[in-house]
């Protein structure tokens, strides 16, 4: 499988293997919604999620990042593998850390906004 991005300006081309289909189609099993502001409208239909192992001393050399555009040839000549996982996973198959973070000094900050706000109403002038 080759794989190249507009980001390189087709001069990196990266080399990896399909680690996985998705269960559907649609954005129901998306994890980012599709955006077809280029007009560039593919049917639902024909929308399946391919995860895609890519060789990570390519990815060191030349990092990606979330929204480019990509080229991807699949050479699918080669049908030997099994067409279903054997087994089920035992851990999820994405996940994030993004919102692992302490909320005491977001807490304090609110608590301090309410306590500023809970005083005497401004008096408002006679109309």
């Amino acid at each position: 499988m080759k794989v190249v991005a507009d980001l390189y300006g087709g001069r990196v081309t990266y080399h990896g293997r399909i680690a996985g289909l998705g269960l559907g189609t649609g954005s129901a099993f998306a994890l980012l919604p599709a955006q077809n502001a280029t007009g560039n409208w593919i049917k639902v239909v024909q929308r399946v999620p391919v995860r895609i192992a890519l060789d990570p001393g390519e990815l060191a050399e030349h990092p990606l990042r979330i929204g480019l555009s990509t080229v991807v040839t699949v050479d699918i000549r080669d049908a030997s593998g099994a067409q279903l996982a054997q087994t089920a996973r035992e851990e999820p198959v994405l996940s994030t850390r993004a919102f692992d973070i302490d909320r005491g000094e977001i807490r304090a900050r609110i608590a301090q906004i309410i306590d500023e706000n809970m005083g005497e109403a401004p008096e408002q002038a006679a109309p």
